[in-house]
């Protein structure tokens, strides 16, 4: 019974279906409803053919967004690569300063010590000079101190003075009793040797230094001999 109905109704459907159509057409005509399928047949070509277009349109779309965003990140990294290139071209300015000032520095320092080098070779010379000079006065001496004191003068090596007296010793008047005399680095004095030796001959050389009395400086010394010998005869 339901299969009979339901054919029933499938029936019906069909026949007021084709009454549908057969008052449609008695309406607007034949060739109307195919001119109105064809426009939606049209419409929907057109709408296909747009959809394809712009659905091509968005895919170049998206290439053109990703060329971008590559481009963008290439440009990106160029950014970095210069500023990382001016970080390293500023920190090899700043050595180039730093050595340009220790250039300068150096050259100061060099200035400098050529200078002090100058002043003391003018000072050495100017005690040089002062010392051949004390030298020449002793020398030009040699013959007073002989006459009154028994005394040779001897220049020997290194710009030094040898004193040799005689006739301290009575028991051997031809006894030498000798001490050699140098100028030093200061322009002083300086007994480098003392034969035989003499416990006041620091003290001595000492006084002249103060005093500049060279003359009394070697009178004491032969006395110092003297008292020696005496002392030694004993």
């Amino acid at each position: 019974m339901a299969n009979t109905k339901t054919e029933d109704e499938i029936i019906l459907f069909e026949r007021e279906m084709k009454e549908f159509w057969t008052k449609l057409k008695s309406i607007y005509g034949t060739e109307q409803i195919n001119q109105t399928l064809a426009l939606r047949d049209s419409c929907k070509e057109s709408i296909k053919v747009l959809s394809e277009k712009w659905s091509k349109k968005l895919k170049e779309g998206d290439l053109m967004i990703d060329k971008i965003k590559e481009y963008s990140n290439e440009i990106l990294q160029q950014s970095q690569h210069i500023s990382e290139n001016q970080e390293h071209l500023t920190e090899i300015k700043s050595n180039l300063n730093q050595e340009e000032e220790q250039k300068k520095d150096l050259t100061n320092s060099i200035q400098e010590l050529k200078e002090e080098l100058m002043k003391k070779k003018e000072i050495i010379s100017s005690k040089n000079k002062a010392a051949k000079e004390r030298v020449e006065r002793l020398c030009k001496s040699k013959v007073l101190f002989e006459e009154r004191l028994g005394l040779e003068i001897r220049r020997i090596h290194n710009e030094q003075l040898q004193f040799i007296f005689r006739h301290i010793d009575h028991k051997d008047p031809d006894k030498p009793y000798v001490f050699t005399l140098s100028i030093n680095e200061q322009g002083d004095y300086e007994v480098t040797s003392c034969t035989p030796p003499l416990d006041c001959i620091a003290e001595l050389q000492l006084k002249v230094r103060e005093t500049n009395n060279f003359s009394a400086f070697v009178a004491n010394i032969r006395k110092a001999f003297t008292a020696l010998s005496y002392k030694q005869s004993a």
